[in-house]
Formats: structure tokens, sequence, C-alpha cells
């Protein structure tokens, strides 16, 4: 048997004892893996991602349903989506994307009371059997290589 070493992963782990709003401690500055905040959204590294480069773009107002945006914010937040996926073919050149939203628990949302987009960059290869037969996830790169790299181009990002 060969054994996936993955000790970075413990961080996360341990650290998984979080209390409240994963985006409402990133507005108030209390997250390291925030890259952009604007007047009505923020863009946020998913800290268990997918695949690397998995963001998470949210309202800067904590509600649930699309409903609740106003058209102003609605038309920011998807503007913010849109960068960020500027942003993500700039720096990481992926093939594809998977873009969504996941609207209640039974839907795959897993912060449920907060709405938020999920921006997933996409390459040929990028998904395994690793995935099907373990339940387990092989991402190439540390989240925080990740964020050095997006960081400087989200620094640079005006939205308004």
């Amino acid at each position: 048997m060969k054994t996936l070493w993955a000790p970075w992963r413990m961080e996360y782990i341990l650290d998984n004892k979080e209390q409240g709003c994963i985006f409402c401690r990133a507005i108030s500055d209390q997250d390291d893996l925030t890259l952009y905040k604007g007047k009505v959204a923020m863009v946020v590294m998913n800290k268990f991602p997918y695949i690397n480069g998995h963001l998470l773009v949210a309202p800067n107002r904590h509600f649930s349903t699309l409903e609740q945006l106003s058209k102003a914010e609605m038309g920011e937040l998807l503007l913010t989506v849109d960068k960020s996926i500027g942003i993500l073919k700039k720096v990481m050149n992926p093939e594809g994307f998977n873009i969504g939203v996941n609207l209640g628990k039974v839907a795959g949302a897993g912060v449920e009371d907060h709405l938020h987009f999920h921006i997933v960059p996409r390459w040929v290869g990028d998904t395994n059997a690793f995935t099907i037969f373990a339940d387990v996830r092989v991402i190439p790169e540390h989240i925080k290589a990740t964020f050095k790299k997006l960081r400087p181009h989200f620094d640079k990002l005006n939205i308004t």
C-alpha cells in the first residue's frame, strides 16, 4: 500500500472549530485568505478547495437568498465574479470554470446563511480516481502559495 502524505492539511483539520460566519469574519479582517473587499462584495479563497484557485465571492451583507440582493448589489456581485475569473485566467491559465451558487443545505451549501458564489478553475486531467474511490482530493499547490500569486492582482481590483 502506498501512503499519500499531506501534512499541511492538519492545519485545516485542527482549525475547523471556527465560530460564526466565515464571510462576516472575512469582511471584519479576521481571515487571512481574503483577496478582495469592495463596497458590496468580497473574494475569499476556499479553505477547503476542490482544486487550486477555488474562490468564493460573497456580498458583504449577511443574508442567504438571491431575492435579498438589490439590483445594484447583484450587478456588483456578478462583476466581482467576472473580474475574479479574469484574474484566474491571467494567473493560473485554466481551461474552463465551474461557477455556481448552492442555495440551502440540501443543495450542498456548507455555509447556508451567507449567499456566495463558487468559482472553480478547471484543467484537463485535474481530477483523478482518488476523488471517486477514496473521497480524497489532491491539491498540487499549497493554498498560501496560490494566495500569494493571486493577491497582487486583487489588490489592483477596483469595482465601483
